[in-house]
């Protein structure tokens, strides 16, 4: 009874399909797979961030390079420099 059965999955896909129409739905997993990789890359950034943080390393012992937030293969329009915020020596 509280199962998830394959038929509830394909009602399920069904009123997507009538919802956001068959020639959005492309688009739609296009742009939701370019949120991901944005968010995925971001959290390795924080995470990298807070292991240099924990080891004791200055954040401006070394510049670093700009960031570039990767396009999907192909997409050459969304790939874009991510801009950090300068730090100053108050915090």
């Amino acid at each position: 009874m509280g199962s998830i059965s394959p038929w509830h999955l394909l009602v399920v896909f069904l009123v997507v399909v009538i919802v956001f129409g068959s020639k959005r739905l492309p688009d739609t997993a296009r742009s939701l797979g370019k949120s991901m990789r944005i968010l995925k890359s971001e959290t390795a950034a924080l995470k990298k961030d807070g292991k240099a943080a924990d080891a004791g390393e200055p954040a401006d012992a070394a510049p670093q390079a700009q960031r570039t937030i990767q396009a999907a293969p192909g997409d050459t329009e969304s790939a874009r420099p991510v801009d950090e915020p300068k730090r100053t020596a108050q915090g």
